[in-house]
């Protein structure tokens, strides 16, 4: 008899990654397949649903051809996906038009409008409405493609288009419907107000469980298509934090973790809803019954690192990382004059809730080199998250250390000067670039009856711990970082007004 694998398929913005875990928690293989994003016009972002689906059907290819033994042993499958898309279905479950992800703005007047015509809800649903949410962007396609709206039979969160194409289903999970801003947190339900505010009904939503929840079984023509039996079971899974948080067992009150990828959060769990929504923080259900975590989400994280890069024509990251290293050693002080950095490349979420405000690199010289530059950048994006931090920790919640995971973790360098700016021990992980599709994996065990590995977290990799000096240097410059902020927003509200 052979063990039992889960499969866990995380719906990245960038890529879906897949892992095939065995009942230990042991990777036994990978694979991950590239999508693609469209950007039709200045602060739009979407991608094509079936380009999902397709990229899973790849990945599973991959890991079918690569580790066919364990493949045929799959018993089950845990989804984990990006948050806040608007997947827009016909009452054939068709799709409508392309998904409107988490990082697309057009729906600012929107959201605005929201929070200024219903602001006791937020209580209700944990967060103000901001234009990476996804009930704005419907209040949006209402005004500006009724055509579309009025064809909507459901509406989607990214993973669970994956799982309408597995099990034939339309349900979702509490994690990734908290995102939507249509449920009712503490209640888990949804919230027919706010969906009413959006000219929606609950017969529009799918079906809610919670992320250990079993919710159907592979069809059997999509079985045979992929090679799995017909009764793998897929469970509900979760958004990526929240999944992410199980991947690393960051599962009981108290837990916390930094996640560094595209753009970054700072997460608290906690054990019931505690809310700060003017301070920008979501309190939002977690992965797993009886949970809630307290989220501060800044919009450009690792992505400032990319960008900066090719903007200083550096060959890739860690080329100029290397040089940020040789130039400002993290046992050397930094210059006063050193260059400040704006991280706020495609707007900002907590604590600022200003989709329109853009980055800037300030103080700059004629002696100001890339490496200064790329500096810069780095502890910009720690900045912005001890912005996110203290919103957080407003809350109730609480950050004794944390764990960093994501595509940033993978610096060292960067890691010591987080640790240095938020004044909180950062441990690097093993294995935590998977977190999310381990969190999947996860998940899907516990649909089958599984609990054991919910707890288990990643061995640390590497332990990092503030240094007193630095934290007070670096403190000084925060603040004069802080107090560029409203320069930067007048600047584009100016804009605004020109145009």
């Amino acid at each position: 008899m052979h063990p039992a694998i889960s499969l866990g398929i995380d719906l990245g913005t960038s890529e879906l990654k897949t892992v095939l875990m065995d009942s230990t928690g042991a990777v036994r293989g990978q694979a991950s397949v590239r999508v693609d994003t469209s950007r039709p016009q200045p602060g739009w972002s979407e991608q094509a649903p079936q380009d999902w689906w397709a990229a899973c059907v790849n990945a599973l290819a991959q890991l079918r051809a690569g580790w066919p033994q364990e493949y045929a042993q799959i018993a089950c499958i845990g989804l984990s996906g990006q948050m806040h898309g608007a997947v827009l279905l016909d009452d054939q479950d068709a799709v409508i038009r392309p998904a409107i992800l988490w990082n697309d703005a057009r729906a600012e007047a929107e959201a605005a409008s929201l929070a200024r015509d219903y602001p006791a809800y937020a209580d209700v649903t944990g967060s103000l409405p901001m234009a990476g949410l996804t009930a704005p962007k419907l209040l949006w396609l209402q005004t500006h493609e009724p055509d579309a709206f009025a064809a909507i039979a459901c509406v989607l969160s990214p993973k669970d288009y994956l799982r309408l194409h597995l099990t034939g289903n339309k349900v979702t999970d509490m994690s990734d419907a908290a995102g939507t801003l249509w449920l009712d947190e503490a209640n888990r339900a949804w919230f027919a107000p706010m969906l009413a505010a959006c000219g929606l009904i609950p017969e529009q939503m799918p079906a809610l469980a919670e992320g250990d929840a079993a919710t159907g079984t592979v069809l059997a023509a999509v079985a045979d298509k992929l090679g799995l039996s017909s009764d793998v079971v897929v469970a509900a899974g979760g958004g990526d934090n929240p999944v992410s948080a199980v991947g690393i067992g960051a599962v009981n009150g108290g837990d916390s973790f930094i996640s560094l990828g595209t753009s970054a959060a700072i997460v608290s769990v906690t054990e019931q809803p505690l809310g700060n929504p003017a301070g920008g923080v979501h309190s939002f259900c977690h992965a797993l019954p009886g949970r809630w975590y307290a989220m501060g989400a800044i919009l450009s994280g690792a992505s400032c690192l990319r960008w900066a890069t090719g903007v200083l024509g550096q060959p890739d990251e860690a080329a100029l990382l290397a040089l940020v290293e040789a130039l400002l050693p993290l046992d050397a002080p930094v210059a006063p004059s050193a260059p400040l950095f704006l991280p706020y490349l495609s707007g900002e979420r907590t604590p600022h809730n200003d989709p329109q405000v853009r980055g800037a690199f300030l103080q700059l010289g004629h002696d100001s080199t890339p490496a200064q530059l790329g500096y810069a950048v780095l502890e910009g994006v720690a900045f912005a998250l001890r912005d996110a931090m203290a919103a957080v920790t407003s809350t109730g919640a609480v950050v004794p250390h944390c764990m960093l995971v994501g595509g940033g973790a993978r610096s060292q360098y960067w890691a010591q000067l987080l640790a240095n700016v938020l004044g909180r021990e950062m441990r690097t992980l093993h294995n935590s670039e998977l977190s999310a599709s381990l969190g999947a994996a996860k998940l899907g065990f516990a649909a089958i009856g599984d609990a054991s590995l919910l707890t288990q977290g990643l061995p640390i990799k590497n332990t990092f711990l503030p240094d007193a000096a630095h934290s007070a240097a670096l403190s000084i410059r925060y603040s004069r970082y802080r107090s560029l902020f409203p320069a930067v927003q007048a600047l584009h509200q100016l804009s605004d007004k020109e145009e």
